[in-house]
């Protein structure tokens, strides 16, 4: 074990020893300020706040071509929400992310520090019925996060400038939505750049039927110059792209103590000169089962995102693009891939030990849906392509095993993955094996 194992161990064990001890003596101060507070303000003033340390080691990053990594992810949140009134809320929050170990060339994905997370206000946050809306800085979770979303297991998430609009009706809400992910600037206060961003409207009816939910959405994504787009020409008009998802989701309980998901969206638009044109669609059953004060979960689910048949072809774009989701999970824990050129099969059980406790297996294999495009990352970038196909279509399979176990404010955590390689990483790249381990614990105010 390295020296940095080491030392994220003796941190870990001093957090679990320091939470034995904070709750044998049945107090916690950071709870005791943060309820003294919303009492002397009758519950308009509420401080909430996060601490997580996630140590990890991979290897055989990007197959190979990327050094092996071990780090540890510290990160901080601290925020507060002001409700004068039911028509008012005012929410803001500070975030420090930390990365020891991993050496100077830390990308913003990994460190920024102390920076604005959240600032927002909200209008009628306690309305059941009518008006409401949201400006500001803000976290997203639209459906299963599969389009637009903040992930919270980076230590950086993605936060959202913009504006939200929605009406509340008996049967459901229709929402309006203008917002820009915001661009980490390491060693700077992470300004909006309004050149990246995505406009639609996304709408939500928990009992459209029975109790299955039904969700309806449009989105335009928009990227130019400013923004990060690299492709076409200014002379020409095509410095810049814009792609529209039209999808809809349905989710709901079957018979038979059953539930399933289904989602489907499809693409057009302009990637520079490129006509894009795009589908994915998601589907997952489940079931619960009761085994003697236990329960064990079982879930399959498949996943497919098209891939342009030929990339050599400057006038055509049949990419999925992914929008900004959060995909941790989605296409195995390792989060090696994402909904790109890719066909994958997974399946979890979870086992539910006690109220506290449960662990996890998943199970992932890929394909490639074009063998002539890329294999994509979860962040949507290009890991390796062969243009000619030869390499073959199968990525590979990911076996994980991970855990929870929650103790009043904290929760501790641990999780190992592996990747076994398909014929195209095997002929495409390097072909090093990735593996993953981490442990975590965080303290949630």
């Amino acid at each position: 074990m390295s020296e940095l194992w080491n030392q994220i161990a003796a941190i870990c064990l001093a957090g679990l020893l320091a939470a034995v001890q904070l709750f044998g003596q049945k107090w916690d101060a950071p709870a005791e300020a943060s309820s003294w507070v919303s009492a002397r303000t009758g519950g308009k003033l509420k401080i909430s706040g996060e601490m997580r340390l996630r140590p990890e080691r991979r290897t055989g990053q990007a197959f190979g071509r990327e050094p092996d990594l071990e780090a540890a992810f510290v990160r901080s949140r601290l925020g507060i929400a002001f409700k004068p009134n039911g028509y008012l809320r005012l929410v803001a929050s500070v975030q420090d992310s930390r990365a020891p170990g991993y050496g100077a060339n830390a990308p913003g994905s990994a460190r920024d520090g102390v920076d604005l997370f959240e600032s927002y206000l909200e209008l009628s946050p306690d309305a059941k019925r009518g008006f409401g809306a949201a400006f500001g800085r803000m976290a997203l979770a639209y459906g299963e996060t599969r389009l637009l979303a903040t992930s919270n297991w980076g230590n950086v998430p993605r936060g959202f400038d913009g504006a939200r609009l929605y009406w509340r009706l008996p049967q459901g809400r229709i929402e309006v939505l203008w917002v820009s992910p915001v661009k980490v600037r390491i060693g700077e206060f992470n300004r909006p750049v309004f050149g990246e961003r995505v406009w639609g409207t996304y709408n939500t009816f928990p009992d459209a039927f029975g109790k299955n939910l039904v969700e309806v959405y449009i989105l335009r994504h928009e990227q130019n110059r400013p923004g990060g787009f690299n492709g076409g020409s200014r002379a020409a008009g095509t410095d810049r792209m814009h792609t529209n998802t039209f999808g809809v989701r349905l989710s709901g309980p079957l018979a038979g103590n059953y539930r399933y998901n289904l989602e489907i969206a499809v693409q057009n638009g302009k990637i520079g000169p490129a006509e894009h044109r795009g589908l994915a669609w998601a589907g997952w059953l489940s079931r619960r089962w009761q085994l003697g004060g236990k329960t064990l979960d079982l879930l399959g689910e498949y996943k497919y995102a098209s891939g342009t048949g030929n990339p050599n072809d400057p006038l055509k774009s049949r990419t999925f693009d992914v929008l900004f989701p959060s995909t941790h999970d989605k296409f195995g824990h390792m989060d090696l891939f994402g909904w790109r050129n890719i066909h994958n099969a997974r399946s979890q059980a979870t086992l539910g030990l006690t109220k506290s406790l449960a662990v996890n297996f998943m199970y992932n294999s890929w394909w490639l849906a074009s063998p002539r495009d890329a294999l994509y990352s979860s962040s949507g970038r290009a890991i390796t392509r062969a243009a000619d196909g030869a390499p073959g279509r199968h990525i590979g399979q990911e076996a994980d095993l991970f855990g929870t176990y929650k103790f009043h404010r904290f929760t501790f955590g641990f999780g190992y993955g592996r990747m076994f390689k398909g014929q195209f990483i095997k002929n495409a790249t390097p072909a090093v094996t990735p593996t993953y381990l981490y442990v975590f614990q965080t303290y949630t105010l």
